[in-house]
């Protein structure tokens, strides 16, 4: 382990609590909207029409234009109303020229590039907003020279503006869009609103729809005093820069942070902060009355957004959360119309719903209706581009539709996200650009994130090299027949759970891995009945004596296995487990036995004769159960026998059986054997392949909530420790990963470049 890069790490994690969690306020988490900040900009003194009233803002402006020469946090769609905003402003109090003069060339060089991607689905915001941005820059004397090219696109955006004009109500409108009033700053001069209309709107706290453009824009036009009252307080709580919306809701920004905290892989480096924070928020969750959902459609996007991040972390973490916290908005038929039609609006919140309903539990039929739905919008998206060009929104679909999370592993979801950091720090899509991240914290956080995935890179390489010697010492990689794969049982574990940086528990569940294919391998395609009796009678008296080749060999890797495990928990936790792990792997080695004596073949199994044996013979608990004593809290209080488990132990050891049976009924049908599938047809004589394929992976599903609902939530019954539950969780998951749509653990090849970007190829920040 490098010490310097593990002082690095811990004194970054250091100053990001000291200088950003502290006191913990919302709004310095969230980046500054240039839009807005570019309105509070151009509000001038009431003495002196020749200076800006918010000074600050200004100076935002100036300081925050990107080295390409727009504003905002990517070159999309947003950012074209976003720059002229701000020259516009710059404009107004003559500074800045150079940056007026590099806008204009971004704008100028690119506009045609940015609108071209998104044409065909402009959204409505952009269609009144961006051509309003276009006639305040020129009637303010800054000269547009945007290409010929872009002339008939141009023209087609003001048609469609014009016709939203006529065809909507100012405030009242459809229901399902911000009305036309929330965008006073953007509505073309020749749209008479009255000071009246603009006052009867405003809110309790002096904001027009929460919006401080908008907002900026009535104190210009009416002088209100409550409206300068709104936008002196949004710009002293937002010093640096004015968010796209305020107030918002600070449970749903502290969720995205902890959200964020959880997705770059750093939720072990914030323990207390994250229980801190999904304490309180569940506290609010229980304690408020359950309001009416809005049906308005900004409304609607956020509250899913919010519901959704807050079903899944809450259950995540052991909370009790009810599937009609999330899938209230099924039982609205406006509602569900509207989102299927205007899914560009709801991609992010229809992302975080499907991703919710991961956690789904036995009998929870919403749920599944929600994943059920939330995936065909996800599918029309996935087809598209989103109407925020930078978000990389349709990527992320397309990977959580292809790979499910049962099937996914954590360090790579981890790496994902930091490679893709500028798209993955949106927060929510807002009026004219979405939510982010703050610039400052989400450098810091990517630098952490960084940091950390590359050191537990270099840990895992040496953990490799190790463990492949023990391998080759131990005579378990050349013993001429067989699968060679510690590689691939390292990679697993490394990649399933955020294990601390020195764990011996990698290293124990590798070691038991490499045994339990290198002997399953001997008992089904190998040894002689004979060699398999005595083998297996010799781990029952825990005595090589009689043993010799490959049955010696073996013996010998698992008796010093186990030796290393007893010493290991002696030394840590006071007590011997020998009794107990030559048990637990005496009944491993007899399930092989039985599984290769003549009677497995011949078809005089039954369904459950088979599954008792299958069970126990996939031998995930063999590699669970012992590493679970290295853990912290450990399994040495909680009582545990070989042969009697307690039910997560036990589900966590039929979905595997059942997995790698619907992947190898095929070649095992080949070689004179049978499984699960195969006992089905034999007896369901009018079942055909596809008809039993289907009915395992139904029981598989059905298991698969059970076993959630025992590792996530606390049944009182004290069997198993956290950490040995989501232990258990994380090699379940590896096994989702080996045999969810093949048999990946038999091939050379499907797993090669996920064991790379695990172990050896340096992130790609771009």
């Amino acid at each position: 382990m490098g010490i310097s890069e593990f002082s690095n790490i811990e004194a970054s994690v250091k100053e990001i609590k000291e200088e950003m969690l502290l006191d913990m306020d919302p709004y310095s988490f969230v980046s500054a909207s240039a839009y807005d900040t570019a309105w509070l900009a151009m509000v001038p003194l009431d003495s002196d029409r020749t200076c800006a009233r918010f000074k600050e803002c200004l100076e935002w402006v100036a300081n925050n234009q990107t080295t390409e020469g727009y504003w905002g946090e990517c070159p999309a769609i947003d950012s074209l109303p976003a720059t002229l905003a701000c020259l516009i402003a710059l404009h107004r109090w003559n500074v800045g020229a150079n940056h007026v003069k590099r806008g204009l060339n971004f704008l100028q060089e690119n506009a045609e590039k940015i609108l071209g991607k998104t044409y065909d689905e402009l959204p409505r915001w952009f269609t009144i907003v961006f051509p309003g941005m276009i006639e305040l820059a020129r009637k303010a004397g800054i000269e547009l020279a945007f290409p010929s090219q872009l002339d008939g696109l141009l023209s087609d955006i003001f048609r469609k503006r014009q016709s939203l004009l006529d065809n909507e109500e100012l405030v009242v409108g459809n229901q399902y869009y911000p009305p036309l009033l929330s965008y006073l700053e953007a509505l073309p001069s020749w749209y008479d609103v009255s000071e009246e209309e603009i006052s009867m709107n405003l809110s309790g706290d002096g904001s027009l729809f929460q919006s401080p453009a908008a907002t900026a824009r009535a104190f210009m036009a009416t002088g209100n005093q409550q409206t300068l009252s709104y936008l002196q307080m949004v710009v002293g709580r937002c010093a640096n820069g004015v968010p796209p919306t305020f107030p918002m809701d600070e449970d749903l920004i502290r969720l995205c942070l902890v959200n964020q905290l959880q997705r770059l892989g750093l939720a072990d480096h914030f323990t207390r902060e994250i229980e801190d924070n999904l304490a309180q928020i569940y506290w609010n969750y229980k304690t408020q009355e359950s309001p009416e959902k809005s049906s308005n459609n900004a409304d609607v996007a956020i509250q899913l957004h919010k519901d959704s991040l807050a079903f899944r972390l809450l259950r995540m973490h052991g909370y009790t959360m009810s599937p009609g916290q999330l899938c209230w908005f099924l039982n609205n038929k406006n509602v569900r119309a509207h989102i299927e039609e205007n899914h560009e609006n709801f991609s992010i919140s229809m992302l975080n719903v499907y991703r919710a309903t991961d956690l789904k539990f036995p009998g929870e039929d919403e749920l599944e209706e929600a994943r059920s739905f939330s995936r065909k919008v996800l599918e029309k998206i996935s087809l598209k581009d989103t109407s925020f060009g930078c978000t990389g929104l349709k990527k992320m679909v397309e990977h959580e539709l292809r790979f499910p999370w049962i099937a996914r592993l954590d360090r790579l979801d981890h790496r994902a996200w930091i490679e893709d950091i500028n798209n993955s720090n949106i927060l929510w899509v807002g009026k004219t650009s979405a939510h982010r991240l703050s610039t400052l914290l989400n450098k810091k956080l990517l630098q952490l994130a960084v940091a950390e995935y590359e050191f537990r890179q270099s840990i895992y390489r040496n953990e490799l090299e190790e463990v492949t010697r023990w391998s080759k010492s131990r005579g378990m990689s050349d013993m001429g027949f067989g699968r060679e794969r510690t590689t691939f049982c390292y990679f697993a574990i490394a990649s399933s759970i955020p294990l601390p940086y020195d764990s011996e528990v990698r290293m124990i569940i590798t070691k038991s891995a490499v045994v339990i294919t290198v002997a399953d391998d001997f008992y089904d395609s190998e040894a002689s009945i004979d060699e398999l009796n005595n083998l297996t009678d010799a781990i029952a008296r825990w005595d090589a004596e009689g043993l010799s080749g490959h049955s010696k060999t073996i013996f010998n890797a698992l008796h010093d296995l186990v030796s290393e495990i007893v010493a290991k928990v002696l030394h840590q936790q006071g007590i011997d487990i020998t009794v107990f792990l030559q048990q637990i792997w005496y009944e491993t080695f007899n399930s092989w036995l039985v599984e290769a004596e003549a009677k497995w073949s011949t078809g005089g199994l039954s369904m459950e004769e088979y599954l008792g044996t299958g069970m126990v013979s996939i031998a995930l608990h063999t590699i669970v159960l012992p590493a679970s004593y290295l853990l912290n809290p450990s399994l040495t209080y909680y009582k545990v026998r070989a042969g009697e488990y307690p039910a997560v132990t036990k589900l966590s050891m039929m979905i595997p059986r059942l997995l790698n049976d619907i992947q190898s009924y095929q070649k095992e049908q080949e070689e004179g054997k049978t499984n699960y599938v195969l006992l089905y047809m034999r007896e369901n004589p009018g079942a055909d392949i596809e008809d039993s394929t289907t009915y395992v992976r139904g029981i598989v599903e059905n298991k698969w909530g059970e076993f959630l609902q025992h590792v996530l939530m606390d049944d009182g019954s004290g069997e198993l420790p956290k950490g040995s539950k989501f232990l258990h969780l994380s090699c379940v998951k590896v096994f989702q990963m080996f045999f969810h749509s093949s048999n990946r653990y038999d091939s050379n090849t499907d797993i090669l470049q996920d064991i790379q970007k695990a172990i050896y190829i340096p992130l790609n920040i771009g």
